[in-house]
């Protein structure tokens, strides 16, 4: 499945929300730097769906903070 990821980095809180339209909204707590902010989204994604984080691959926005998402359930 592919899902439109937002990302907000340096937020106090780690938290997924989902959008009326599909859209994820994922606050994370590190900062855009190193890819750092994309291995947290990863984790905590993986955490959401209970899946392996080798399961969930980032398709497009790799320094975007909207980004395309393929989680293989």
């Amino acid at each position: 499945m592919k899902k439109q990821v937002k990302v907000k980095p340096n937020s106090k809180q780690q938290r997924i929300t989902e959008e009326v339209d599909g859209t994820l909204t994922v606050h994370l707590k590190s900062p855009p730097v190193d890819g750092k902010a994309n291995a947290e989204m990863i984790e905590l994604l993986a955490k959401k769906y209970g899946i392996p984080k080798a399961n969930i691959s980032i398709r497009a926005g790799l320094s975007s903070k909207m980004k395309l998402v393929e989680i293989e359930i």
